[in-house]
């Protein structure tokens, strides 16, 4: 049995949504593959932090995961399969259940709804349904820096053969799967070229309309989408579309002022620190922070909060100027 997607997290089933990211967060900083580099079991343990957090944060995964665990993407299929058992139970019921008995002639018994529905439509009987086609979700895992930039992302649209939700038998419990229905036999896997936009986030969902399940009956097929996951920074952390950092400040620079540089996503600036600046403070520096998804030219703001750095080591004439300082109280609340 897999391992829960709780179990990876470190956190209880009815965890909330801040104890999750915050565990989720915790984890991902310490198993970045930038931080593990070369290491293949980290590598491994961060893509699987990743899957949980992507299900978890989401509440209607998280409540497909819970009732199904590791089946959960195949929640849709898996209660339109029982809808379908159940109407067909309720058929077969006999006149002295309170029931009506239809005789489906070995036919399945969905198809005589799909010919009752044609016909109000005025579609020829034994013809297929005009029906969509079904949507797609594909997940995908982008760096921050690609998040800043846009990027693109290959995809294999895999043929009714190798259909990940049925596996490629066309049926789950007994019904139709109609993650691949219409889908011929001749139908191979294709790649496709997606590319996806500056500024997503975790969550985000980029579409590509007409790529999904063929439809059925001259249907429209449906959709493509690209569930996006932002992998966490070793050096920025996000907000939003504002990003945070901390910049290390000598103490002297803290307490006289000065000029420090300051990491950007996508380069450095100067930063005037003012005379006696407190460790923790913030500064913002305006749009240079992420960009705004939908809104071109847009960023967030950069906040460089001060980490006041102590010397590792004093010379003796260091160390007799800080007495010195010591003696006459300087400092002191």
């Amino acid at each position: 049995m897999a391992k829960s997607y709780y179990d990876i997290l470190g956190v209880p089933r009815g965890a909330s949504d801040k104890e999750i990211r915050s565990a989720y967060r915790k984890l991902a900083r310490k198993h970045h593959p930038d931080v593990n580099p070369n290491d293949r079991a980290a590598e491994t343990r961060f893509k699987e932090i990743n899957a949980a957090f992507e299900v978890l944060s989401d509440a209607e995964k998280r409540k497909k995961y819970d009732r199904y665990g590791d089946r959960w993407e195949m929640a849709d299929q898996i209660e339109e399969a029982q809808r379908r058992q159940s109407a067909a139970g309720w058929a077969r019921q006999g006149p002295g259940d309170g029931g009506m008995r239809f005789d489906t002639g070995g036919s399945d018994f969905g198809s005589i709804f799909d010919n009752l529905f044609r016909r109000e439509r005025g579609g020829p009987r034994g013809a297929p349904a005009n029906r969509r086609g079904q949507d797609i979700e594909t997940p995908v895992e982008v760096s921050l820096e690609e998040a800043f930039r846009g990027t693109a992302r290959v995809v294999q649209l895999q043929s009714a053969e190798a259909c990940p939700t049925c596996g490629g038998s066309g049926q789950i419990a007994g019904a139709i799967c109609h993650a691949c229905e219409g889908l011929g036999q001749s139908a191979r896997p294709r790649r496709l070229e997606v590319k996806v936009p500056a500024g997503v986030k975790t969550g985000s969902r980029v579409r590509v309309a007409g790529e999904g399940r063929a439809g059925t009956g001259g249907g429209t097929p449906g959709d493509l989408y690209l569930v996006v996951t932002v992998q966490p920074h070793p050096r920025f952390e996000r907000r939003g579309d504002d990003l945070m950092v901390d910049i290390p400040v000598p103490v002297v620079d803290a307490v006289l002022g000065g000029e420090v540089e300051v990491p950007t996503i996508d380069g450095r600036v100067a930063l005037r620190i003012p005379e006696l600046t407190q460790h923790g403070r913030q500064f913002r520096l305006a749009g240079k922070g992420m960009p705004v998804l939908g809104a071109p030219g847009k960023r967030g703001d950069l906040l460089a909060r001060v980490h006041i750095e102590v010397p590792a080591r004093l010379s003796d004439h260091e160390r007799e100027l800080f007495q010195q300082l010591r003696a006459t109280g300087a400092g002191r609340q």
